[in-house]
């Protein structure tokens, strides 16, 4: 909201409330800040204040992945006299160790002590708009050739730039360390940052010129320093949105509907508002909630609380399921490739390959169910929320309470991990909605099963493949078509308006975006691109004449299907990349067993980009692979068998380079599998922060792994069943461990990429090869389990 101007030489700049707040809290006038005396200038409206200075700012898209982001430099570095410095982002730290990550990248390129900054991340009234931290793409928008690594850069030169006016010494002879800026050979005349800017503002937009450090400079990126949050995580002190409280907070509890589809009937507040601590029921739409003074007050009027629902509209036999997305109708459909000669090319075939894989729903399933806070007092809103999307989520919640989107500051505050979209957003809203029905702050914080039952699960699959050998082994055609179906997402997706990507926004009464089938699909055009990996890494990814793909075979049809899902869903991490990369690593191990070669040998002979045969060697060689045909030589039929498996991807097609060579131990009694070590070759351009990138990699192949071997979302004919830990099967406490090895190809001159999602994206084709390797059995469908496993056994 804007404030009127304290004089005539100010009235013309726009700020934010939350901005002159800080700016008092700092001991700045306003005038006095827009004179040139502040110490910072964020926290305002970067489109406002472009917009009333006559400048054109670099981007006011709608929101997407990387944000509106911002030009000016005081929008992300700000130095103090004593020369501390402050950075902002908007990427946020979930649990990836981004947030250490980025204090390095500052202390790197600025040239100051890593203990020497303070980093804001991801709070809507003070940090540029970067969008969503998802996707890996952190790394690749912030450590390259922009955003905060181009400011960090920009900052050192213009510092560089006025102690050379100070100094009267030209700028080649200056040496920028620790914060303060020396004479080459006459260290004894220094001046610091905080003697040329401190306590003022750059004024200037970013500098395209702006020189980068080259990584053989590096001392601070590119080691491996301890994430700053993991003391305070691990005794106890580190305060998450669950812990958050606030003067007068009251406490939320939601109601949701007994069955998918059910529709609100009445609601009966008598029949709890004699309840100890009752505060008021608040129903919008299908929306229902309860509100009290205590948490345990809130729960007890939640499911004491008589409410009437609709029957819901029926689910289709969940042992059917597969059949029934196969089949559903209508679809939106995307031909990737299409080189026209594909079934010419299998009619000239020795050999063929064909089979179907299978993918279920999965979700999140965070230990800690979700939880925000929200105040809405009148026309404004500050809500504290774990949602990886704060920037979407400040227009949904807009939208939501019927507020203007400047009148909504979103705060980050980290949670329950999800590395996608758990129960964060429909949290985020439940709590805003409860806060506006009762005019004071509420916390909410979801119950394990309104959080298993409704979050926004990982999108299902059927994908049937065929590939085409000729009479030398070589493949000469692949063929893909796959059905998978999707329901909401993450805030603002696609619709920046419109919070009806998950389940609160649609009780409230907001439609999700309407299904927009396309079939027959049009032929590709444009530029070869992978985001979702349904083209495997072997395929030369033509279009056009132009071939874009990692592979050599240009024989190629890849024809995808999207329905309308049953559930919400939405990014769960790897999102369709790690179902198509399963069904493909798996298909090509099959191929390779018809031609009785090396899977490894049989990829490599395949593949035509260097860096991913470099992580292929690379986990080969520190796993000591056995070269052979699969399956192994000699097996037995009964007992503990074991083998190993290799897979490997490029992650989206340009965002990290990784292969896995996993171990297991199959016992075909029991159909049992445990896996023994995992090898790990990732290439994600130049590593920041080694133990940081190997602590992901490690964590999605277990997360993976997990995932491969445990994970399914159930329903009988009208609701999820799987809604406790009972129901829902994870990795827990106690469970068998593999060994994990990490094997980092630091390619210095590349540019970064993402690495928090290329590990996971393997585990499971991995596993499913080395399962087929100890018993020449082969699994299809995901997860699994023992019953699948001795089904497998049966069938070979």
């Amino acid at each position: 909201m804007r404030t009127k101007a304290s004089s005539e030489a100010t009235k013309d700049i726009p700020m934010t409330v939350d901005a002159l707040a800080a700016i008092e809290r700092a001991g700045f006038s306003r005038r006095r800040f827009l004179k040139g005396s502040g110490a910072l200038i964020v926290g305002f409206s970067v489109s406002q204040l472009v917009g009333d200075l006559g400048i054109a700012p670099s981007s006011v898209a709608a929101q997407r992945l990387d944000g509106a982001s911002s030009d000016w430099l005081d929008a992300w570095i700000a130095v103090a006299e004593d020369g501390h410095v402050t950075a902002y982002t908007g990427k946020c730290e979930f649990g990836q160790g981004i947030y250490t990550a980025q204090t390095q990248l500052i202390a790197e390129e600025l040239a100051v002590p890593f203990d020497r900054i303070t980093l804001i991340q991801c709070d809507t009234a003070r940090c540029p708009d970067q969008g969503t931290t998802s996707g890996s793409q952190s790394h690749p928008t912030n450590f390259n050739q922009g955003s905060l690594a181009l400011a960090a850069a920009t900052a050192r030169e213009r510092l560089l730039g006025m102690a050379s006016v100070r100094l009267r010494v030209p700028v080649a002879q200056l040496i920028a360390s620790e914060g303060v800026i020396s004479v080459q050979g006459d260290p004894s005349t220094t001046v610091a940052y905080g003697a040329l800017i401190g306590g003022r503002e750059f004024r200037m937009r970013l500098s395209g010129a702006a020189m980068r450090k080259r990584p053989r400079e590096w001392t601070v990126l590119g080691t491996s320093v301890p994430r700053v949050d993991i003391p305070a995580l691990a005794t106890g002190h580190f305060e998450y949105v669950h812990n958050l409280r606030v003067p007068d907070m009251l406490h939320g509890r939601v109601v949701r509907p007994p069955a998918v589809g059910a529709t609100l009937r009445s609601v009966d507040e008598s029949s709890v508002r004699e309840m100890p601590g009752f505060v008021k029921v608040v129903v919008k739409q299908d929306f229902v909630g309860v509100v009290a003074e205590k948490p345990w007050q809130a729960v007890r009027a939640a499911r004491q609380l008589k409410v009437a629902w609709s029957p819901g509209t029926g689910l289709p036999a969940h042992s059917s399921f597969y059949e029934y997305l196969r089949n559903q109708k209508p679809t939106r459909d995307t031909l990737l490739v299409d080189s026209k000669d594909v079934d010419e090319k299998f009619a000239q075939a020795a050999h063929t390959v064909t089979a179907t894989y299978y993918h279920p729903y999965q979700m999140h399933g965070s230990i800690g169910s979700s939880c925000a806070v929200a105040h809405v007092n009148g026309d404004q809103a500050t809500v504290w929320s774990a949602s990886q999307a704060a920037y979407a989520q400040k227009t949904t919640v807009a939208a939501l309470l019927g507020l203007p989107r400047e009148n909504v500051r979103i705060i980050y505050t980290m949670g329950s991990g999800c590395y996608g979209i758990n129960g964060a957003d429909a949290v985020t809203y439940d709590a805003a909605l409860l806060s506006q029905g009762v005019g004071r702050p509420v916390r909410v914080q979801l119950s394990r099963q309104d959080e298993m039952a409704w979050e926004n699960y990982g999108v299902p699959f059927v994908i049937d493949q065929r590939i085409a050998i000729d009479a030398n082994g070589d493949i000469i055609a692949w063929d893909y078509e796959s059905w998978s179906a999707e329901l909401g997402g993450r805030p603002g997706n696609p619709n920046p308006m419109n919070p009806a990507s998950v389940v609160t926004g649609m009780l409230a009464g907001f439609e999700p975006p309407a299904f927009v089938p396309r079939s027959p699909a049009p032929d590709p055009t444009g530029s070869f691109q992978n985001r979702r990996n349904d083209v495997p890494s072997y395929l030369a990814g033509c279009i056009g004449g132009n071939c874009g793909g990692t592979g050599t075979i240009k024989s190629e049809r890849l024809l995808s299907h999207i329905g309308r899902s049953l559930f919400w869903t939405g990014p769960l991490r790897s999102p369709n990349r790690l179902q198509n990369t399963f069904a493909h690593e798996c298909i090509m191990d099959e191929a390779a067993a018809l031609a009785k070669a090396d899977p490894l040998e049989y990829r490599l002979r395949h593949l035509a980009d260097r860096r991913l045969m470099g992580v292929l060697n690379a986990a080969a060689k520190a796993a000591n692979w056995d070269a052979r045909p699969s399956p192994g030589p000699n097996r037995s039929r009964t007992g503990i068998v074991s083998g190993r498996g290799i897979a490997c991807v490029l992650y989206e097609g340009d965002n990290g380079y990784g292969a896995m060579v996993a171990e297991v131990d199959v016992d075909q009694g029991t159909g049992q599998v445990v896996v023994k070590r995992l090898v790990i070759g990732q290439d994600c351009g130049p590593v920041s922060n080694p133990d940081g990138i190997r602590n992901q990699a490690e964590g999605g192949a277990l997360q993976g792994m997990s995932r491969a071997l445990m994970e399914e979302v159930t329903w009988d004919d009208e609701k999820i069943t799987s809604i406790d830990w009972q129901t829902y099967n994870s990795l827990s406490l106690g469970s068998s461990m593999p060994t994990i090895e990490t094997v980092l190809i630091n390619q210095t001159e590349g540019k970064a990429m993402g690495a928090g999602e290329v590990s996971i994206t393997l585990s499971a084709a991995a596993i499913g090869n080395a399962i087929f390797d100890a018993t020449g059995a082969r699994i299809r469908r995901v997860p699994f389990t023992p019953d699948r496993v001795k089904e497998a056994l049966a069938g070979a």
